[in-house]
């Protein structure tokens, strides 16, 4: 729910935020937007997670009625709660850039905590580790959507997604929006599009990856080092080696020892 189509800072995707109600009903016509995509391309069996901040913000009377809702944490994947390789592809909606690129709430995972991470030693933010831990699960990213920046580090880790920028970045909390009913009618079509093309399976990875974090926060990467396998680059740097996606849910027991040390909600 952050770079969705005309969402542009905290107020507009945070609980309490003065358009935050008026966010999860556009945050839920996006969706929607996809789900009409992808019942159109023949899908049978639509799963849609609620994956931003409380993962309780889609009404699920607002939802389309061909797909299931999950809803609500703590999730054991997070974001990525419910896929399966039983799954014929992943679609990404509302996604932005990592932390440090100029992009609409750029940001990874935590707004506050989470300064860097890195996958093998390449930078990577949410669209990075999400489209690696699927095709670890031999899952395809069909389609993303974000604001340009996050289409662009869409197409550095595989040309092959679908994007669709429903805005244009002015700044971190500034855009150029697209208008709704044009936006959402890319959506849909992208994801049609997308999802009628053949893809080729996609190997199950197996092999052990490294995930490394850099943290605000000397006391987060301390605490971490209790935990076995965990080991320090530098003061503020935890790394840790595995397979994907059992590396994406360790990380998601790192982001709630993080948060229950620093009490800081994310601000993005």
């Amino acid at each position: 729910m952050r770079a969705l189509t005309r969402l542009v800072d905290a107020h507009d995707v945070q609980p309490g935020g003065r358009d935050y109600e008026r966010g999860r009903l556009l945050m839920a016509e996006d969706v929607n937007a996809a789900i009409r995509g992808a019942v159109a391309a023949g899908a049978t069996d639509i799963t849609v997670n609620d994956a931003h901040g409380s993962m309780r913000n889609i009404l699920p009377e607002t939802l389309h009625p061909a797909a299931r809702l999950v809803r609500g944490r703590s999730k054991h994947m997070g974001m990525l709660e419910g896929l399966t390789s039983e799954h014929d592809a992943m679609i990404c909606l509302g996604y932005h850039a990592r932390a440090g690129a100029l992009g609409v709430l750029s940001h990874s995972f935590m707004g506050h905590e989470i300064e860097d991470i890195w996958l093998d030693g390449r930078p990577v933010g949410e669209i990075g580790l999400a489209h690696a831990t699927a095709a670890a699960l031999g899952v395809p990213m069909a389609a993303l959507t974000g604001d340009d920046s996050a289409c662009a580090e869409t197409a550095e880790w595989d040309a092959s997604v679908t994007t669709v920028a429903v805005k244009y970045a002015r700044d971190r909390f500034a855009a150029e929006l697209r208008p709704a009913d044009e936006a959402r009618a890319a959506i849909e079509k992208a994801v049609a599009a997308a999802l009628a093309t053949p893809r080729a399976a996609l190997p199950v990875a197996s092999g052990p990856a490294t995930l490394s974090v850099r943290w605000q926060s000397a006391s987060v990467a301390s605490t971490l080092l209790g935990i076995p396998g965990v080991t320090a680059t530098d003061t503020r740097t935890v790394q840790a080696r595995g397979a994907l996606p059992g590396l994406y849910r360790l990380f998601g027991v790192w982001m709630r020892v993080a948060a229950s040390l620093t009490d800081q909600p994310p601000y993005c």
